[in-house]
C-alpha cells in the first residue's frame, strides 16, 4: 500500500517534482514509471527514446527525447533517473549533475571506485542530490530480516549467508550484460543488491575474499560469485550463481541466541511485470506459507510473518529528501562503498587472499 505521510499538492508548499527516465526497458517499465505516476510528488514527465518509442503507449502524456543533451537542456526536468546499461552510469549522470539536475541511478553505482567518487564531488559542487535505487532493500524477506537483526532476536550474530540464486543456462539477449565490457557479470548485476543489503545491516567490513566463476556454456562474463565479509565476530557470506536449479534459503542467520531462515520470496516484481500497480491495499504482502522460521533456545521454532514490501518507501523517502526533510534513503556514499566491496572481491579474485578495505 502506499503511504504518503506529508501533504503534496497544493498544501505547505512542497515542490513537484518533474522526472525523466534515461531509458524505457524493463527497468523503466516495471521499476520506476508504476512508483513515479503513483506519487502525488513526482510526475513523469519524459523519456530518452533512442530508437522505438513505447512509453507513450503506457504513458500517452509523456514527451520522449532522442537525445540525452535534448532532454537535459529542458529546463523544468527536475530529476534524471539514471537507468541505463552500467558502462554508461558515470556519463549519463555526471551529464545531468553538471545540468543542474537530481539524478538517481540504477544499480551499480558505477563501475569504478574513482568514477563514483567523482560523481559524489560533482553533486556537490553542484548543490544536486545523488541517490542509488537499491530497491532491495525495501523487499519483504529483506525488511523482516533487518526487522530481526534490528530487534536482537538472535543475541549476537555470529554468522550469516545470503543467497541471489536463478536458473538461467541460457545466455541473456541483452548484448551489454554478455559482453566482457567493464560493469558486465553478475558481480555488477545482482552482487550490488546483496553487498548493499549486508552494509545496510551490519556496517563495512574490515576485509574481504571473493570468488569469481563463469560456470554457463559460452558465457564471457562472471555468473557467479562467492564472497565472504570479515567483521569483527561475523562472518557474512554472499553468494550467488545462475546456475541453481534447487534454491536454497536467501537468507540464513546465526547468534547466540538461536536461526533465522527466511527465503526470497517478495512478489513485487512478478507483480509489476504482469501489470499490476503498487495502488492495492495487499501490496507486496508474501503467501504466508513464505514466513520465516525463527529457531531461538528459550522458546523453539515460531513461525514469523513477512513484512509487506513496498519499493514506494523508496520514492516517498526520495521525495522528503529532495524537499530538504531528511537524508536520501540511498546515498551517492552508500554506492560508493557497495563499489569498494566490489573491486576489493576482483582484487581477491585474482590475488587469491583477503583484501582490506578503507
Amino acid at each position: 500500500m502506499i503511504q504518503i505521510n506529508s501533504p503534496f499538492r497544493g498544501q505547505g508548499g512542497e515542490k513537484i517534482f518533474n522526472v525523466a527516465l534515461c531509458s524505457f526497458g524493463m527497468s523503466g517499465l516495471v521499476f520506476h514509471a508504476p512508483f513515479i505516476e503513483a506519487h502525488p510528488g513526482f510526475n513523469l514527465y519524459a523519456v530518452w527514446e533512442r530508437s522505438a518509442k513505447t512509453a507513450s503507449s503506457s504513458y500517452p502524456a509523456i514527451i520522449s527525447f532522442n537525445t540525452l543533451d535534448e532532454m537535459l537542456s529542458d529546463k523544468v526536468i527536475d530529476l534524471v533517473i539514471v537507468n541505463t546499461p552500467n558502462y554508461t552510469h558515470f556519463e549519463f549522470a555526471k551529464k545531468a549533475l553538471e545540468a543542474g539536475k537530481h539524478v538517481l541511478v540504477e544499480k551499480a553505482f558505477t563501475v569504478t571506485v574513482k568514477e563514483a567518487q567523482e560523481l559524489i564531488h560533482i553533486a556537490e559542487k553542484n548543490d544536486r542530490q545523488l541517490a542509488v535505487f537499491q530497491n532491495r532493500r525495501y523487499d519483504s524477506d529483506f525488511k523482516t530480516v533487518k526487522k530481526i537483526v534490528d530487534q536482537k532476536l538472535l543475541g549476537d550474530i555470529i554468522e550469516a549467508e545470503f543467497h541471489f540464486d536463478r536458473y538461467k543456462p541460457a545466455l541473456s539477449p541483452k548484448q551489454h550484460k554478455e559482453t566482457a565490457i567493464p560493469g558486465s557479470g553478475l558481480l555488477h548485476d545482482l552482487g550490488p543488491h546483496l553487498i548493499d543489503q549486508a552494509l545496510y545491516l551490519f556496517g563495512m567490513p574490515d576485509c574481504v575474499s571473493g570468488i569469481l566463476r563463469t560456470v554457463r556454456p559460452g558465457s564471457l562474463v562472471n555468473d557467479y560469485f562467492d564472497i565472504t565479509l570479515f567483521y569483527e565476530s561475523l562472518l557474512l557470506r554472499l553468494k550467488s550463481s545462475l546456475l541453481v536449479k534447487e534454491i536454497l534459503p536467501a537468507y540464513i542467520l546465526h547468534g547466540t541466541k538461536g536461526s533465522f531462515v527466511k527465503e526470497r520470496a517478495d512478489i513485487q516484481e512478478d507483480s509489476l511485470k504482469i501489470g499490476l500497480k503498487p495502488q492495492s491495499a495487499t501490496w507486496g504482502e508474501e503467501p504466508e506459507t513464505a514466513s520465516g522460521i525463527l529457531n531461538l533456545q528459550n522458546t523453539g521454532k515460531t513461525s514469523i510473518v513477512t513484512l509487506p514490501g513496498n519499493y514506494m518507501e523508496f520514492y516517498n523517502a526520495l521525495y522528503h529528501a529532495l524537499n530538504g526533510g531528511n537524508e536520501l534513503p540511498v546515498s551517492g556514499f552508500d554506492g560508493l562503498r557497495v563499489i569498494q566491496v566490489i573491486e576489493a572481491v576482483i582484487e581477491s579474485n585474482e590475488s587469491k587472499k583477503r583484501v582490506a578495505l578503507p
